[in-house]
């Protein structure tokens, strides 16, 4: 009867992992960085021909920004893409007035604090709203959020909006946005003709811009004003306003003399410009957009830089090419040897995951069954299901990384445990197998009969359902075995990274088919007999150990509090179970109580267990840059090319709370005291890259060294190309590395 849970448990564990990847919607999108809400602004509800406000608002964390329409130097915009009911049509972002940003000898336009990005909806003639229930509107949002370092981040939001009645909730924020928004600088009439608000002439020798506006309020006379341009890759945008860059008033004319940037990508004949009363690190509203036509000729380009980067931009990442050396990891066209040579790997690294402590378990429970009575048939048959199970699973997790990540998703190996509802799914899953080990219930007593009996009927469908478990807790563990070739799964075509996978699970069921295939194996097993109980009762303590290990791991992604309510959870469960296998009034009156216990905690406290909490809250295995008495740095791209850039050597362990062979290493190699002694004679840094829970950073990091799961291990040489060591270093392989760097100065 143990087999007949996997029926119904790892079916919904199964899709809770997929589920759980695909980015939930909602309207509140939070990160370390920003907290993005998706709100809606219809006083007079949804009416055909009127219009109706969207938006997206922002509020970043101190130091951090994101940018406007022009993001100067560096960076870029916000964009949104909205999923709209028919009828609806949504209009450009209307960019509030921004800020200059300066970062060292670059400047950039955006955002800090408190940020609405608003949209006009336009409601068409055609729409009809739903007959009940209320709108649904989505939207795919992607921002860039810096401060020395930059984050590209997304987030996908849904929002339900009543079509029959008004929404002002946000209305203060909306009309605050509107305000700081540029209006259009109305042309003025001279001599009986409109006439534009302003002219832009191009100085003889082209490096500078003479601005000219009228028809600005009257009372700006006089003021200092500040000149954002709309139009990227022209203008000098880390000029200084007042030494770089001067202005001055003639009456009712505003003119500013501004530098042109040698970076220079267009000659355009029209520029366009927002203009604010105040400085440009803190203009004020309202401000006024302008359009101006070119007067004078530009000087030839002399260059193109790529399309979408400014010519700042462009120029030092020239720079830093021509300085970097090339990587010996690029992606090279794989040969049929390479494939070859993937998939034998992956199935010797299949096989060794046998021997792997969160496989165990499993394995366990297969090894009773050879030595129970039965057929040859039989053994052969569950044989079989169970290397379908686990092959079908290895194919299912692979296709599914593949997917995502075709789609965008920033994937690796092991992402399932990233996933606080699959921990946790799993801990429960192994505490009911584990206190049905140990006998303090029986899965027969808990489900009716017909369904009991099926089970009896359909032993191969439990074996291959016990293969699906045996993946969902054993995938994680593959990559010190196999990390080359997930490495190279990655970037083969579709069908070829699934031979890779299907290996690996041919080669972990291999044990299993060949015992029930050959008697001889079967035979080898000790006589039916009071042993298998004891036997029995004994497994469910790796099963419990590995519930301890799931619990830790949720630790560090929900903290100290999300890891309690899971075991309070958990406990609760164990009461209900136990109370349920009891008999009489005394089942009824313990289960009732039991019950209640499980609810409420389910509800309370549960679902702390399932939400990922802040990094500072649930704690990182790495510590902060520069914290006192830590040897270990946080990991981050920056950080890593700053050390770089000083001509430090870095050493990153890419680990994981869930990868047990990560924290096996972090226990002996990584704390030996001899070599760390070495690090510190040669003055190398030391960094780790936390992947418990899901950073694209990261992620983005192991594909550029060619892997796609932890373990990684890489030491950074400065100007070289970095060096990577086995999933499974040793004292010698490290130090052996480290005597090959340059000494030190």
């Amino acid at each position: 009867m143990l087999k007949l849970f996997f029926r119904f448990a790892l079916t919904a564990l199964l899709l809770l992992g997929i589920v759980s990847h695909a980015q939930t919607s909602s309207s509140t999108v939070k990160t370390e960085q920003v907290l993005a809400e998706l709100v809606a602004h219809a006083p007079q509800g949804l009416q055909p021909g009127q219009t109706f406000w969207l938006g997206l608002q922002i509020t970043h964390q101190p130091h951090w920004h994101t940018y406007w329409q022009n993001p100067g130097d560096s960076g870029l915009p916000t964009q949104l893409h909205w999923t709209l009911p028919a009828g609806l049509s949504a209009g450009d972002i209307a960019w509030p007035l921004p800020k200059k940003i300066p970062i060292g000898t670059l400047a950039n336009y955006g955002y800090e604090g408190k940020l609405l990005l608003s949209v006009p909806v336009t409601v068409g003639p055609d729409f009809k709203p739903p007959v009940v229930g209320p709108l649904k509107i989505a939207l795919r949002a992607e921002w860039l959020v810096c401060r020395q370092e930059c984050i590209p981040q997304e987030g996908q939001f849904s929002l339900n909006l009543p079509a029959q009645s008004a929404t002002a909730l946000y209305g203060a924020a909306f009309d605050a946005a509107h305000q700081l928004s540029p209006k259009p600088l109305a042309p003025l009439q001279q001599a009986g003709t409109w006439v534009t608000g302003g002219q832009t002439r191009v100085s003889e020798d082209g490096q500078r811009l003479q601005l000219r506006v009228h028809g600005l309020p009257v009372n700006w006379r006089g003021q200092t004003l500040s000149a954002f341009p709309v139009t990227a890759g022209i203008v000098q945008n880390a000029a200084a306003q007042g030494t770089d860059w001067t202005q001055n008033w003639q009456g009712a004319v505003w003119s500013a003399s501004i530098p042109v940037t040698e970076e220079r990508t267009d000659s355009p004949a029209t520029l366009r410009w927002v203009v604010a009363v105040g400085p440009e690190s803190s203009p004020k509203g309202p401000a006024f957009e302008v359009e101006t036509p070119i007067e004078g000729t530009w000087p030839a380009l002399t260059q193109t830089p790529p399309a979408g980067v400014s010519p700042e931009l462009a120029k030092a990442l020239a720079q830093n090419a021509a300085k970097a050396p090339s990587h010996p990891l690029a992606a090279a066209s794989a040969t049929p040897l390479s494939v070859l040579l993937a998939v034998l790997g992956a199935f010797l690294g299949g096989l060794l995951l046998n021997l792997m402590p969160c496989v165990f378990p499993v394995l366990a429970i297969k090894v009773l069954g050879f030595a129970q009575p039965a057929q040859q048939h039989e053994h052969r048959a569950a044989g079989l299901a169970y290397t379908v199970g686990v092959v079908l699973s290895f194919l299912l997790l692979g296709g599914l990384m593949l997917g995502l990540r075709s789609a965008g998703e920033q994937l690796g190996w092991g992402f399932q445990l990233q996933s606080p509802p699959v921990v946790a799914g799993l801990a429960l899953l192994f505490t009911l197998l584990g206190l049905n080990l140990a006998g303090v219930f029986e899965f027969g007593m808990l489900v009716p009969s017909g369904l009991a009996s099926w089970q009896s009927q359909h032993p191969t469908v439990n074996a291959g359902l016990s293969g699906v478990l045996a993946v969902a807790v054993a995938s994680p563990c593959t990559a010190p075995f196999m990390g080359a070739s997930l490495g190279l799964a990655i970037a083969l075509p579709f069908w070829q990274a699934l031979m890779v996978f299907a290996a690996m699970g041919l080669g972990m069921a291999s044990p299993y088919l060949a015992a029930s295939l050959w008697p001889a194996v079967a035979r080898a097993l000790p006589r039916p007999g009071a042993w298998m109980v004891v036997f029995r009762q004994a497994m469910a303590f790796p099963m419990f150990a590995t519930v301890v290990w799931l619990v830790w791991v949720l630790g560090q992604q929900t903290g100290i509090d999300g890891a309690s309510a899971l075991l309070a959870w958990l406990l609760s469960v164990a009461a209900l179970v136990w109370a349920l296998s009891l008999s009489g009034r005394t089942r009824w009156a313990w289960g009732s109580l039991s019950l209640v216990l499980l609810v409420w905690l389910g509800s309370s406290a549960l679902p702390t267990a399932l939400r990922e909490a802040p990094t500072e809250v649930a704690g990182s295995s790495a510590a902060a840059p520069g914290a006192p008495g830590q040897r270990w740095q946080a990991w981050s791209e920056a950080a890593l090319q700053s050390h770089l850039e000083a001509g430090r050597p870095v050493f990153v362990d890419f680990t994981a709370a869930w990868c047990v062979t990560c924290q096996y290493n972090k226990k002996t190699t990584l704390a030996d005291g001899p070599l760390l002694a070495d690090f510190d004679a040669r003055q190398v840094v030391l960094m780790r890259a936390d992947w418990t829970r899901r950073d694209p950073a990261i992620t983005q990091a192991l594909t550029a060294l060619g892997r796609s799961g932890v373990p990684v291990y890489a030491l950074y040489p400065p100007g070289q190309p970095p060096v990577l060591l086995s999933e499974l270093p040793s004292v010698a392989e490290v130090l052996s590395a480290l005597q090959k760097l340059p000494p030190v100065r």
